[in-house]
């Protein structure tokens, strides 16, 4: 089975915020929490177009699949207004390396 990783991504933009420490502490515990991926990884941009993203890996398609169709992924989406104002980006990648 190939692995897949789930990207979010959160472009810098002018006026726009974002609480790095609500999400570290907060809010990727709860999406670990109610999808348990194999592993997460959380990025503080230094310097580039996005100010943080987070990498969600799955053991398969189908375990992503199963995870963002549960329950509790209505409260993680729910949740993104508590910690930023910015459109996050999503990408869903195959792990090849």
């Amino acid at each position: 089975m190939t692995q897949v990783r789930l990207s979010v991504y959160y472009p810098q933009g002018e006026g726009e915020r974002f609480d790095h420490d609500y999400y570290r502490d907060v809010h990727v515990p709860m999406c670990q929490k109610t999808w348990s991926p194999a592993k997460t990884e959380i990025e503080r941009g230094v310097h580039g177009p996005f100010v943080a993203a987070v990498h969600f890996t799955f053991a398969s398609r189908e375990a992503m699949d199963q995870a963002m169709a549960s329950e509790g992924t209505a409260a993680v989406q729910g949740d993104v207004p508590n910690y930023t104002s910015i459109t996050p980006q999503m990408q869903i990648s195959e792990v090849v390396g």
